[in-house]
């Protein structure tokens, strides 16, 4: 996933995620439900806004809960700005593989 993220890999980012109208990502400016909202949302980024977000993760954890269900977690820096963010993710194992079904992104208010 990570790896598409970086690559801006628009078909590696859709199969990651369930593809199911439950789906759902709260990111930094937007609120997408469904699959199709977010594969939307991932294909309307302009090389400059994926550049922009050019990250380093910290503090990453990832755990599981038996064999089919796991929670990753992470924090970040830009690397343009040093602004700090999170993300979370829900992930099960399905009949296709490992998907997400549910993720946050956030930023951290920038001190002072």
């Amino acid at each position: 996933y990570d790896a598409g993220l970086d690559a801006n890999d628009v078909a590696v980012l859709d199969d990651s995620f369930w593809d199911h109208p439950l789906t759902l990502r709260y990111g930094v400016g937007e609120n997408l439900y469904g699959h199709a909202a977010i594969a939307a949302f991932r294909a309307g980024r302009t090389p400059a806004q994926h550049a922009s977000r050019a990250r380093r993760l910290e503090k990453t954890i990832i755990t599981t809960f038996g064999r089919d269900f796991a929670t990753a977690n992470t924090e970040y820096v830009l690397l343009g700005n040093g602004r700090r963010g999170r993300q979370s993710q829900s992930w099960v194992r399905t009949e296709a593989g490992w998907k997400v079904v549910a993720a946050h992104v956030s930023m951290l208010a920038e001190p002072g």
